[in-house]
């Protein structure tokens, strides 16, 4: 049964709407500001995931993939909570494809998939033909896996293929929910083909969207160039499920949610905390499930028939109940359009009648009750501060929430984007057909070409300028682990090189300078870097690493979630954020031997017991800047003589190592611990040094350094 709202008429309330709602109305939308749910913040989390999607697209690009990146979703389009624990919801396509909507798409020498349905082919879903790249003709056989053939000759490119791929990347961590393929259940990754055209069981959705009143016609005509896609999803209990691709609008969907106001914004985050907490209790069938896409689509069919003028602060929870009641409308007639695709029933395959009478119920009893339930929400405490909090404790704890929600966006951007430098670096480490140095140039020569495009974005200049300086950074270093190898005076060109990639963040490309020093015997350079970075490395700089580790302490200073609120990324980076620092292999010239240790960590079958993320770094050094910073100091003060300067650099190293609280802090607690052990060794203390290699291999038993560094002092030691 496909239910359709196929005539338009204005929206008339089942229900009566309290005088008292005008007054809690406004109480609540001031109390969702005072969570998170304002515009500013809002803005910010859509600007976070604009930065995130290009960083893809930048890395995929410099790498020779042609793909593009979408992230959708609550957390993209900003309608979400700390407390809803929303996850990230990512799309890619892969533009190699051609994906034909009829036979006038066909493109010479490229993959051609050609959109086909049968009569029985349930709606929103297409099949996949494999169209010839020579002629347009159809591929009338293939034994490839990845293709079904069918009794009429044709060959179907098969949705099984994508999961057998995620699969095989992500091994034991493989998670699949519907279309997704994820190896964290915090990710939603889906993998698509994106289709020009739109077909017409969405072309209509734009006659019938000419008579209400939303979306606007600027919205409309903006949609009418989306596209949608096409993901790797049958239809559940069919024969061809295998073969199957939904038709997805999710472009025509983020121009509506962009397309929202505060008070819409707010209904629909109060009618997800509403799902969250309380209509889970009425789903007692194990594979029954309401969705926030159910929400979302009756808060476009309200949004449609409803007059512009209702939705304002005060009459927020009268919003409320109308959307509740058009997912009661839905599940008394026993379906849920889709808002967007024709003859699509949202409620089959994932609510049984059982389940949407149930819930029918307590929707009723909800309304009847004059949205009572509004004071009992437990997800970001909205119930007591309903009840309880002042107008100006509100407006204070507003600009805590902001600061703090403004600091996670900002570090998590930032770890983002130490993982595409992580995996752009290996992908050259890895590289067979050139040298380290060789592919640097390269991908240095496509940024540098790409950042003087005049079709550059804003978004594309600031990543391409990020990864340019890390870069530039790894070859300086490249350069001058070389020539200290081999004893060969550093090029002039290496100081502009240095200088370019100095202010990548605080300290880290600064360390890096400064080990070279070290290294090369120029201690009295490298002790003013040091000092530089000690003075500009205070208690409010925020650390970040790409690695995937999470201390066990990761709460972020509040100076520094108060900075994210007033200033840009480049300002954060130069004056707020300090990355781990890293030393490839072709780099360990530059950075004390002990450290090389880190580079060769691996003891026995230690690889073998390496998830994804690992492989991608633990050939490498790796070290907390601050700790690293410390350690420093100790070798150059000890190599200058000045043991007063010496002493007091390993003791406050000597702090970081054995205070729970201060390692607990640190992404890379194993590798501090070693430093310390080996200032121990250099102490003269070598059963303090071992104890301090036990420890740590106590704290980390595969992958840890401190296995040789151990077994060398116990071969010292007689043990």
């Amino acid at each position: 049964m496909y239910y359709d709202l196929n005539t338009y008429r204005t929206f008339q309330p089942m229900f009566r709407v309290p005088a008292f709602f005008l007054h809690l109305s406004e109480l609540l939308y001031h109390v969702l500001e005072r969570v998170g749910v304002n515009a500013w913040l809002v803005e910010r989390r859509r600007h976070t995931f604009r930065h995130r999607e290009t960083m893809e697209d930048v890395r995929d690009h410099i790498a020779g993939y042609d793909r593009t990146t979408f992230h959708f979703g609550s957390q993209s389009e900003g309608t979400t909570t700390p407390g809803l624990q929303s996850d990230t919801d990512m799309l890619y396509t892969n533009n190699d494809v051609n994906i034909m909507y009829s036979w006038a798409d066909w493109q010479q020498g490229r993959w051609n998939l050609l959109m086909v349905r049968d009569e029985d082919t349930p709606p929103q879903h297409y099949m996949l033909q494999w169209i010839r790249s020579d002629v347009p003709r159809p591929v009338t056989y293939s034994d490839d896996p990845d293709y079904v053939n069918d009794s009429q000759g044709r060959v179907f490119y098969s949705n099984m293929a994508v999961i057998r791929r995620a699969a095989a990347i992500c091994g034991d961590k493989h998670l699949r929910r519907g279309p997704s393929n994820s190896p964290d259940e915090n990710f939603d990754i889906v993998e698509a083909f994106h289709c020009k055209t739109l077909p017409p069981e969405i072309m209509v959705w734009f006659t019938k969207m000419q008579h209400g009143f939303w979306p606007s016609r600027e919205t409309l005509q903006a949609a009418q160039t989306c596209g949608c896609f096409l993901v790797p999803v049958g239809h559940h209990g069919s024969i061809n499920e295998n073969i199957q691709w939904r038709i997805n609008p999710n472009l025509i969907e983020r121009l509506l949610m962009f397309s929202l106001n505060m008070v819409q914004i707010k209904c629909l985050v109060v009618l997800k905390i509403i799902k969250k907490q309380e209509f889970v209790k009425y789903i007692q069938c194990e594979h029954c499930k309401i969705s926030t896409f159910h929400f979302k689509t009756a808060l476009f069919f309200t949004l449609n028939r409803t007059h512009p003028t209702v939705w304002t602060a005060c009459r927020l929870i009268e919003c409320i109940v109308r959307c509740l009641e058009t997912i009661l409308e839905f599940l008394d007639q026993g379906g849920c359009p889709h808002f967007i695709v024709e003859r699509v029933d949202l409620f089959d395959g994932k609510l049984c009648r059982g389940c949407q009478l149930s819930l029918a119920r307590a929707i009723r009893e909800m309304i009847q009750d004059d949205m009572h339930v509004l004071f009992h929400l437990q997800s970001d405490n909205l119930g007591q501060q309903l009840m309880t909090l002042p107008h100006e404790v509100r407006l204070h704890h507003s600009i805590e929430v902001n600061a703090g929600i403004c600091g996670m966006l900002a570090k998590d951007m930032f770890e983002m984007y130490l993982i595409k430098v992580r995996q752009i670096l290996k992908r050259l480490c890895d590289n067979e057909a050139a040298d380290l140095y060789t592919g640097l140039n390269n991908d240095i020569n496509i940024l540098e070409s790409d950042a003087d495009n005049a079709s550059t974005t804003q978004y594309h200049a600031h990543v391409m300028k990020f990864i340019l300086k890390h870069l530039m950074s790894v070859k300086a270093s490249v350069i001058s682990s070389s020539c200290i190898q081999t004893g060969q005076p550093l090029p002039p060109n290496i100081w502009m090189l240095y200088g370019e990639s100095l202010n990548t963040d605080v300290a880290s490309s600064k360390l890096k300078l400064a080990s070279m020093h070290y290294c090369q015997g120029e201690l009295q350079r490298a002790v003013s870097i040091l000092n530089e970075v000690e003075f500009d490395l205070d208690d409010s700089v925020q650390p970040v690493c790409g690695c995937g580790i999470i201390p066990f302490d990761d709460k972020l200073s509040k100076a520094f979630c108060e900075y994210t609120i007033h200033n840009d990324t480049h300002e954060q980076l130069t004056n707020k954020i300090t990355f781990c620092v890293r030393f490839l292999r072709e780099e360990k010239f530059c950075v004390p031997q002990f450290l090389w240790f880190e580079m060769y960590r691996a003891v026995g079958d230690d690889v073998d017991h390496r998830n994804v993320n690992q492989r991608q770094w633990m050939d490498w050094a790796e070290v907390d800047a601050r700790p690293f910073l410390l350690y420093l100091q100790y070798l150059t003060y000890r190599g200058l003589g000045l043991r007063h300067r010496q002493l007091e650099a390993f003791h406050r190293l000597k702090d970081m190592a054995t205070s729970g609280d201060r390692l607990n802090q640190l992404y890379h607690r194993e590798t501090v611990l070693n430093l310390y052990g080996h200032c121990c060794e250099l102490e003269g203390d070598v059963q303090g040094a071992l104890d301090v290699y036990n420890f740590s291999i106590r704290a980390r038993p595969r992958d840890n350094a401190a296995n040789w560094h151990k077994r060398r002092l116990e071969g010292m030691l007689g043990i």
